[in-house]
């Protein structure tokens, strides 16, 4: 190779180069490392899990996610400005659909809002469900998740599976409404035992945040095979279906029972019908 040669040999493919390319490599890494602890602009993607809601047929699912500031943080998630969402709040929806299926979502455990670092500390899961045809006839209820930074001494550690389930269940509730005593329905959803009876708590849990980055929470709500009266002491169960108690007379809104199981009155199902016992309409 001539002198001309080698003087036109590209730089890059000298050894020094490469040491200094090396040496401006590290210095990257450690500046972005840096940048992440003070809290600068470059950062890593935020971590995720997957939350999972198994629902009955004609349920909506809607998840509304809360963060707050990191521990150790002073700074504050900026405020909401009119017409947007909270910079400190994430939603997620999954429509109706007429059959039962899980609905899936994947939630960020951190956020930032205006420089502010801000991690997952509570959710919402939102539960609506349709008991008729018409646009109002809907029913709504829900159940919550809380996440920590550390759990206590003695809760149990994440599922070694990978998928952490809570189970619950949904049930229909009765009642009149309205000078024609019109059936309306509510939704009542809480948390249930491992034989399915309803607990007298909100269906959910509390979990350890950093337990959860690429693992699955699993919500399971089952619909009770019965319903049963929104409000005790105004409605009385026969072999034949349930009986509304007439009260003081037929325009009593409460009318309760009272200890008389002789005198009821009729109301109006969903569809029109004017009917005495409820769900069968008729004795």
């Amino acid at each position: 190779m001539t002198a001309r040669q080698e003087r036109e040999q590209p730089v890059f493919d000298h050894p020094s180069f490469s040491l200094l390319r090396y040496g401006q490599r590290a210095r990257t890494l450690a500046i972005s490392l840096l940048a992440l602890a003070t809290g600068g602009c470059v950062f890593a993607p935020a971590e995720t899990f997957t939350l999972q809601a198994d629902v009955p047929a004609d349920f909506r699912v809607k998840a509304d996610a809360f963060y707050v500031p990191a521990t150790g943080e002073t700074c504050e998630a900026p405020p909401r400005q009119r017409g947007k969402v909270a910079p400190n709040r994430k939603f997620f929806t999954s429509e109706y659909q007429n059959v039962a299926r899980t609905a899936e979502f994947q939630i960020p455990l951190t956020t930032r809002a205006g420089g502010c670092p801000l991690v997952l500390r509570s959710l919402k899961l939102n539960l609506d469900a349709k008991w008729g045809t018409h646009w109002s006839e809907i029913g709504g209820d829900y159940a919550s998740l809380t996440f920590r930074d550390v759990l206590g001494m003695n809760s149990p550690a994440f599922p070694g599976a990978g998928v952490q389930e809570f189970q619950g269940q949904c049930q229909w509730l009765f009642r009149t409404l309205g000078p024609k005593r019109s059936i309306r329905k509510i939704l009542h959803c809480r948390a249930s035992d491992e034989d399915g009876q309803m607990l007298n708590r909100m269906a959910g849990g509390v979990l350890q945040r950093d337990q959860l980055p690429g693992r699955t929470v699993r919500m399971v709500f089952r619909m009770a095979k019965e319903e049963e009266p929104y409000m005790g002491d105004t409605w009385i169960r026969f072999p034949q279906g349930w009986k509304r108690c007439l009260g003081k007379s037929l325009e009593d809104q409460y009318a309760f029972c009272l200890g008389n199981t002789v005198d009821f009155k009729s109301f109006i199902m969903p569809d029109g019908r004017e009917c005495t016992v409820y769900p069968n309409c008729t004795e």
